[in-house]
């Protein structure tokens, strides 16, 4: 693969096909997914700030996929795998659990692939979410209490015979797609990396998938450089951070006899409490050379309601990275990805615009 291999290939993720699993076979599924615009928040061009001195940061709009969400980059990779099962007879229905970006996108990509879908969401997810599963044709089911319980449930029904489990947290295939936003920006700058890579984090299927795509393109001799990779927790629900600045492997196990008190943050998508990959995420961060951050609900609005002043309007938990640097900018290219649309949710609560 080179940069001007890729000038004429199709206008999708799959144009990656050396990198991905499943590209042996066109037709594939898809609906045009990926190839998301890269534009400046501060700078004036994709090189300035390289190396040293004023850095510039970039944020790549991912939630102008399909579905609003960047997880049609890990979907569309489930449901092409499941595509292929159901054709060989393994699979009547694809099942997953999310809440609510990675159920739309693995509804519309079982639509577009002509699969049955269910979906399993917790029962707080936005309405508007939950119209877009139910507009592909997908069935939503509530379940009462957090994300946790919901994935318990869903592992649950996915032991009936003839289902497939399209896990965005379990299912490798799924992190193949997601490493495809780093191979994006490789081919947007030129052959080059960012400075730092900025990956908002709760079940870390982002941040794993851009460890993934860093490796692989300088393993590759495709870049000379391995970027730090800085991740995102709200305030509110951090465990990975705690863990990363205690220095731990792991999650940190709370004393004997101490409660964890139940803490809610408008950044729903990454409000993870424990993560099944935590080791893998620590142990991909540290690597990288990179950080943990974290940012308050007010940084959160605040970062939201710039955005959109600046012409973006970006969903609560998508905008994280952005009050991320906002607060500590770093030198060079930092590139931030805006993951899902406002569209979604709405303005978040006590979110006010100015005139």
């Amino acid at each position: 693969m080179s940069l001007t291999s890729l000038a004429s290939r199709v206008n999708s993720l799959w144009r990656y096909e050396e990198a991905l699993p499943l590209a042996t076979e066109i037709p594939h599924v898809t609906l045009g997914e990926g190839r998301t615009p890269l534009v400046p928040l501060t700078g004036s061009a994709a090189g300035s700030g390289t190396g040293s001195g004023t850095g510039s940061i970039w944020a790549k709009l991912d939630f102008l996929m399909p579905t609003l969400s960047f997880k049609d980059r890990g979907a569309v990779m489930l449901a092409e795998l499941a595509r292929r099962l159901a054709r060989a007879g393994g699979v009547r229905r694809v099942l997953a659990d999310s809440s609510g970006n990675a159920g739309t996108a693995i509804a519309a990509y079982c639509a577009r692939a002509g699969l049955d879908c269910a979906v399993y969401v917790p029962e707080g997810t936005s309405a508007k979410k939950l119209e877009q599963i139910r507009a592909h044709g997908a069935l939503p089911t509530l379940v009462p209490g957090d994300r946790e319980a919901t994935a318990r449930a869903a592992r649950a029904a996915a032991d009936e015979p003839g289902t497939f489990y399209a896990s965005h947290v379990y299912n490798p295939h799924f992190l193949h797609g997601t490493k495809t936003y780093v191979y994006e920006l490789w081919e947007e700058l030129g052959g080059r990396l960012p400075d730092t890579i900025v990956v908002p984090v709760g079940n870390g299927t982002l941040l794993l998938g851009a460890a993934l795509a860093v490796d692989e393109l300088y393993r590759h001799g495709l870049t000379e450089t391995r970027p730090p990779l800085v991740a995102v927790q709200a305030e509110a629900v951090s465990p990975l951070a705690a863990a990363f600045h205690a220095g731990a492997d792991d999650l940190l196990v709370p004393a004997a006899g101490a409660q964890a008190a139940a803490r809610h943050t408008i950044a729903e998508g990454i409000a993870i409490p424990n993560p099944p990959r935590a080791r893998q995420i620590l142990r991909a961060v540290r690597a990288s050379g990179g950080t943990f951050l974290t940012v308050t609900e007010d940084q959160l609005r605040a970062a939201q309601q710039d955005l959109a002043r600046r012409g973006l309007f970006v969903e609560s938990t998508g905008v994280a990275c952005w009050a991320a640097v906002r607060a500590a900018p770093r030198p060079g290219l930092t590139v931030v990805p805006l993951c899902g649309a406002g569209a979604k949710t709405g303005l978040s609560p006590s979110s006010t615009y100015r005139a």
